[in-house]
């Protein structure tokens, strides 16, 4: 079954430490969620899990196989770019059929694989339209339908729904759940919080190139606690408590509007990430927040 390994993986850029010996492993049917600022390592780390960048020490494995020294290995890995890198002036249906002729796939393979996913991704109507002429949303689609054309068995989504509407956002993580049920291991990076507190079943918060905490969202939330504090001005740090009647307790007590709410994995996020003896920082109030105002 598919695997995705990282084995204490360093990457110096001349001279300078990008990536400082991570581990981690991404199980079949698991999606591992990836979180840090920009330039925390996230882009490196996959460059090196993909083949395309060679770690300064450690390993990275696809499956039990080494990209870099079996390139065929990567062929078993599909990657979804930040950034939309589609054939601007060729149609949907060619930039999947260039891909698949990339990968080597005979052309019976090939087209039935294009009316599979066309068909899974709710682009059958789009097949012949150029895809300038398709809105974010639908280019996202394309491009995820484009990296599972040669079933790989590692996925990495590099910010997947960047600038997409709320709603396509949702469509698309239908899709990705669709994917995890079909057994692949899923590596993905994301700026929305929100995105990988709803679909990762673990989390790594990555600082300065090194992991500081990992574990499932409800795990790293209640290593916080359960329910937190605001003071929405930043004037006083964001207080985490066990049950909501001690939170309540000390939101009467303090001076100021104060709101009381569950811990969010976007709470344990920023505590987490916050550099020792920097201020606390304060989360926005989410539109779910599930506590009241004092």
């Amino acid at each position: 079954m598919s695997r995705i390994t990282a084995n204490q993986l360093h990457k110096h850029y001349r001279g300078r430490l990008a990536l400082g010996g991570v581990s981690f492993t991404v199980s079949p049917g698991e999606i591992f969620a990836y979180l840090g600022p920009n330039g925390a390592g996230k882009t490196t780390t996959i460059r090196l899990l993909t083949g395309l960048a060679r770690p300064s020490a450690g390993q990275a494995l696809i499956d039990g196989h080494d990209p870099l020294r079996e390139p065929a290995a990567k062929r078993r890995v599909g990657v979804v770019a930040q950034t939309i890198n589609l054939d601007q002036e060729l149609t949907v249906a060619q930039n999947l059929d260039i891909h698949g002729r990339l990968f080597g796939l005979p052309r019976a393979v090939r087209q039935g694989r294009i009316r599979e996913l066309l068909t899974r991704f709710g682009l059958e109507d789009r097949a012949g339209d150029l895809v300038m002429r398709l809105s974010g949303g639908l280019k996202r689609r394309v491009m995820i339908a484009r990296a599972l054309l040669h079933a790989p068995v590692a996925l990495f989504l590099d910010e997947p729904t960047v600038g997409l509407d709320a709603d396509i956002r949702r469509t698309i993580w239908g899709m990705i759940k669709d994917i995890q049920a079909q057994g692949a291991a899923i590596f993905l990076t994301t700026h929305y919080i929100e995105e990988a507190e709803a679909l990762a079943d673990r989390v790594a918060f990555l600082r300065q190139g090194e992991i500081v905490a990992t574990g499932s969202p409800s795990e790293l939330v209640a290593a916080k606690g359960a329910w937190a504090c605001l003071e929405l001005t930043g004037q006083a740090p964001t207080q985490f408590f066990a049950d909501r009647e001690t939170a309540l307790a000390q939101a009467a007590a303090s001076d100021g509007e104060i709101t009381v709410r569950r811990t969010m994995l976007e709470d344990a996020y920023l505590e987490t990430m916050r550099e020792p003896g920097a201020p606390s920082p304060v989360p926005a109030p989410a539109a779910h927040a599930l506590g009241r105002r004092v």
